[in-house]
């Protein structure tokens, strides 16, 4: 088990008409973007506060069409082997393999509609994680950072207290994940490891055994030392200054009381963690549960394997039942302890899967058509909105551009998404090129 600071990591190269018009009406509303600003202004005079954010990334990019856009009347090259079941939400059907997701739908809007073009893994993933399209062709195995990614700009403009970090990777760290100009201080505290198991610890954040808090402390005064000889260094990319950052964030881990208590997951009945699942994925969610609460404004959770070129009916057979549970379990447990309107999930991957099935079986990476799961801060559950065409092939009601959802994650985590920052090379650039916030979740 360790923690590291923000390494790039590689992978491998049904709602009625009637449903769709009584949950989308604010789009027909028109409703603007000052009028969101103003409702903004007005939840926090009532008190309300910014939400915290867990981003659960399913690297490889899950098929649309085996989780939340079944398309049962399709032939059965395009359907595949899974069969819609009913949610609690009347005419709303997700995947048979997601029963307990299926009972919390009230929970949780469904995004039918997001469409983009970037269909290889290093593309994707950079456009779905920073809101921004790669400058040139990217290839599938290639590490990207052309662009701060959300968890660093959110890392920026809202920080932790009590020595927690701003910006947490549960698993392992995202090929574009990183804070790119924003410089080190702004990457991710990836945690490694399963915390379902025994053995598992977050060794840093705790002292070693042989050395205590006088010898610590002595360890810090070198480093202020060696600091002062670099005023100099104004860059906020400066490798020295970056050293200095992430010496500082150390420190503050092993001191804090709170970080050890918000990683710790012994303190957690033991009948909730059943229920979350006891694997890696099901501790995950519960640690980013743990996290947000503690105050953490960005927790991202890795999970690879979606990639289902091959096998794909068998391998969803194995990952969807822990998936179900996990994320049934969080957003129900959130709710009870009256943290889900203040603590957005959004579930998403790098793109959707082709229409047809391949000879695999599986099918291939296709960003016209994809479906992402948003639920919380704010977000009116019970909801699909956007529809794709009957193959599945791209949206034909409400499209979306990745744009939009980026907009919508920092206008609900308290961001002004248009800000402008200069980059390594002096140019200004926003957070977000484009996109408005997706007005049926506000």
């Amino acid at each position: 088990m360790q923690i590291e600071w923000g390494p790039v990591a590689r992978n491998c190269a049904g709602t009625s008409r009637r449903s769709f018009l009584k949950v989308g009406t604010l789009a027909a509303m028109g409703v603007s973007l000052p009028e969101l600003l103003r409702a903004r202004e007005a939840a926090a005079a009532e008190g309300r506060k910014p939400a915290n954010m867990i981003f659960i990334w399913l690297d490889g990019g899950p098929s649309h069409m085996e989780t939340f856009d079944l398309k049962p009347d399709a032939p059965a090259e395009i359907r595949g082997e899974f069969k819609p079941i009913e949610t609690n939400v009347s005419g709303v059907r997700i995947c048979e393999h997601l029963p307990k997701l299926a009972k919390a739908a009230d929970l949780y809007a469904i995004l039918r509609s997001v469409t983009h073009n970037d269909s290889n893994h290093g593309a994707g993933n950079h456009l779905m994680t920073t809101g921004k399209s790669t400058p040139v062709p990217v290839g599938c195995g290639n590490s990207v950072s052309y662009h701060p990614s959300m968890g660093s700009f959110a890392a920026h403009e809202r920080s932790a207290s009590h020595g927690l970090p701003s910006y947490v990777l549960l698993g392992r760290a995202m090929r574009s994940g990183g804070p790119n100009f924003l410089g080190p201080a702004y990457g991710p505290l990836v945690v490694t490891g399963d915390p379902s198991s025994d053995a598992f610890q977050v060794k840093d954040v705790s002292l070693p055994k042989d050395v205590d808090e006088q010898r610590l402390d002595a360890r810090r005064g070198l480093l202020r030392q060696l600091d002062r000889m670099q005023r100099n260094a104004e860059s906020v990319s400066d490798p020295v200054r970056g050293l200095d950052s992430y010496a500082q964030k150390a420190y503050a881990l092993v001191t804090s009381p709170e970080a050890k208590a918000a990683f710790d997951l012994k303190k957690e009945d033991a009948k909730l963690r059943d229920a979350y699942g006891r694997n890696f994925f099901g501790q995950q969610c519960l640690m980013a549960r743990r996290l947000v609460d503690a105050g953490v404004p960005w927790v991202s959770i890795h999970w690879g394997g979606w990639d289902h070129h091959f096998n794909l009916f068998n391998d969803m057979k194995r990952q969807l039942p822990m998936l179900d549970p996990a994320l049934a379990t969080l957003l129900r447990d959130l709710k009870d302890r009256g943290s889900l309107d203040n603590t957005l999930v959004v579930l998403l991957g790098e793109f959707g899967r082709t229409p047809k099935i391949n000879a695999g079986p599986g099918r291939d990476h296709w960003g016209p058509g994809m479906a992402v799961l948003v639920a919380g801060g704010g977000t009116p559950g019970g909801q699909v909105i956007g529809a794709t065409s009957a193959d599945g092939h791209s949206p034909v009601e409400r499209a979306l551009s990745p744009q939009d959802l980026s907009c919508t994650i920092f206008h609900k985590l308290g961001i002004d998404y248009r800000k402008e920052f200069h980059n390594e090379i002096g140019r200004p650039t926003q957070m977000v090129s484009g996109g408005e916030v997706i007005s049926e979740l506000v």
